[in-house]
């Protein structure tokens, strides 16, 4: 036997082979650690790609998701400003002022204004605030999402429109159930305050982005379902591995959970002065709620599965070291 050749316990020589099987560890945990490393980047990509398919394409997920906003305080104050500048945008004062001194007219246009501004502001925040609104305002959604789904999958660049001309029907007949408003319910028209969700110039661009999230949610999900196994299966320290992966994933959810609140104050920031922003932040809050309640479950989830990688082993070696003292 040659005095170089390794000696393996029991006299036996190592095979020839060995150094070669030696040599190929490093790539098999390169490529475990490759796996392990993109499943956890695509991990928080998927549910994000998921609740955003959703969102644009279930029609009744999204209105049960701004179902409840028709209760909050915030949006009732936008509705009423907005459907009560849409109101006031008919009302004319000329025909009653014509008696009046000229020197005394903008005086009394002010007075008069004001004072049916207020009315007609109490009149649509009786009907925002009824049992019937509700109602109403899943119809409205339900119409704009329906809109929005149709541009998004079909050709064309028409702009997605929120209508409220149901609101304006119901802020109509109140008016017309008090004298003092039925001069202004005839003058404003049945066609109701649109407010623009998505301009025409915006659908092209739109749609790819639409296109881009369905095959997202499509393939991203059954990848990262592959990887993650695959690394493990790879890795020869498994355990280590497990727990590194899980650390890995609760380390990126918790990057996708500071990235969507970044997002959310930067679009807030964006919007036109004339959008309220407390109205605006909760909606968007309501959007979001599915996608930050799967990042919280997701990341309890990493975290318990990492606590069990770090603390099983130990466990189990002093539960090993205390039975047999027992016996």
């Amino acid at each position: 036997m040659s005095a170089s050749a390794p000696v393996r316990a029991g006299g036996r020589v190592a095979r020839s082979g060995q150094p070669r099987a030696a040599g190929r560890r490093p790539a098999r945990t390169s490529a475990a650690a490759a796996l392990l490393l993109l499943g956890t980047l695509l991990l928080p990509l998927s549910l994000t790609a998921v609740w955003a398919r959703n969102e644009l394409t279930d029609t009744r997920r999204y209105v049960a998701a701004v179902a409840p906003l028709s209760g909050e305080s915030t949006i009732q104050n936008a509705i009423v400003g907005d459907v009560t500048d849409g109101v006031m945008g008919h009302v004319r004062l000329d025909g009653l002022l014509e008696a009046i001194p000229r020197a005394q007219r903008p005086a009394l246009r002010e007075r008069f204004t004001r004072g049916i501004r207020e009315f007609v502001d109490k009149q649509v925040r009786q009907v925002v605030t009824g049992r019937g609104f509700p109602s109403v305002w899943r119809q409205v959604h339900r119409s704009a999402h329906q809109a929005l789904d149709t541009t998004l999958t079909a050709y064309g660049s028409s702009p997605v429109i929120l209508d409220l001309t149901p609101v304006i029907e119901r802020v109509k007949h109140q008016l017309s159930a008090n004298g003092l408003g039925i001069d202004i319910a005839r003058r404003v028209p049945s066609t109701g305050a649109r407010i623009v969700l998505l301009h025409a110039s915006d659908v092209p661009r739109a749609r790819t982005l639409y296109q881009a999230v369905r095959t997202a949610a499509l393939v991203l999900p059954p990848l990262a379902a592959l990887c993650l196994p695959a690394g493990l299966l790879l890795a020869r320290r498994r355990r280590r591995a497990l727990l590194c992966a899980a650390a890995g994933c609760a380390a990126a959810t918790a990057l996708l959970a500071a990235t969507l609140a970044l997002a959310r104050n930067h679009a807030l920031a964006a919007l036109p002065a004339a959008i309220p922003r407390p109205a605006a932040a909760a909606y968007a809050d309501a959007l979001t709620a599915s996608l930050r309640t799967g990042i919280t479950l997701l990341s309890c989830a990493a975290l318990l599965v990492a606590l069990a990688a770090a603390v099983t082993p130990p466990a189990a070696r002093a539960l090993r070291s205390v039975l047999p003292a027992r016996r």
